[in-house]
């Protein structure tokens, strides 16, 4: 695995010094290995792997490829970390969550034009008739996502998808066993869209807090009641 490792790091060297640009196609496999003085088995397994970073790209019959390195591309790989979260990992996750997307609400609250408004009440209609879980996270994820995409960075975008995936609030909403969880969440969506129509930045920051912070709370103290359960969220 050493050896491994050393490959990728030699190759993201030469990506980090410009020696490879995105798009470009990486020398073939004796030159290459020559050149960093690494087996061809060696660069075989790193080159998978950085593949399956989505560093590189493999092109049947064309050779591999440096991909676009785009930041959003790159943090997809993240995703299953969260799917697979549990107890602390997942309450660290939510507290990142928290930080970040608590501010981009607050920057939205200025750019949301009113059709983007009335899309976000449309959305919120459609959870509250929501018959199943997946159906609620799916119009929950919906409603925060739209909010984030109005800030217009897609990196943020992708990195809060990331923190917070659909598995993972699936298995918040069903470990918390309460209808009152839901229909907390449902009044602090209210809140949260009020804030925006007001385009009253702070208050929006305030509510998109309390928000997540709700779900955080519910984690940490289902992990001090029971510290050996992992933690479905």
């Amino acid at each position: 695995m050493a050896l491994t490792d050393e490959a990728m790091d030699k190759i993201k060297a030469m990506i980090v010094a410009g020696e490879l640009a995105p798009g470009s196609r990486l020398p073939k496999e004796d030159v290459l290995a020559g050149q960093l003085g690494l087996s061809r088995n060696s660069l075989r397994e790193a080159v998978r792997a950085l593949t399956a970073m989505r560093i590189l790209v493999t092109r049947q019959g064309d050779g591999t490829y440096v991909s676009s390195l785009e930041p959003h591309l790159l943090l997809e790989t993240l995703s299953f970390a969260a799917d697979v979260s549990h107890g602390r990992t997942a309450l660290q996750l939510l507290q990142v969550r928290r930080l970040l997307e608590s501010q981009a609400t607050g920057l939205a609250a200025s750019v949301l034009q009113p059709h983007d408004l009335q899309e976000l009440r449309d959305i919120l209609d459609r959870c509250r008739s929501a018959v199943t879980v997946e159906e609620f996270v799916a119009h929950d994820i919906a409603f925060h996502l739209r909010i984030v995409e109005a800030v217009g960075n897609p990196v943020l975008s992708m990195l809060l998808q990331v923190l917070s995936t659909r598995t993972q609030r699936v298995r918040i909403v069903r470990g918390s066993r309460t209808r009152a969880a839901l229909d907390s969440a449902h009044q602090d969506h209210e809140e949260i869209l009020s804030a925006l129509q007001a385009r009253d930045a702070l208050l929006a920051v305030s509510a998109a807090t309390v928000h997540i912070t709700a779900v955080e709370q519910w984690l940490a103290t289902s992990l001090v009641d029971d510290p050996l359960r992992p933690i479905d969220g």
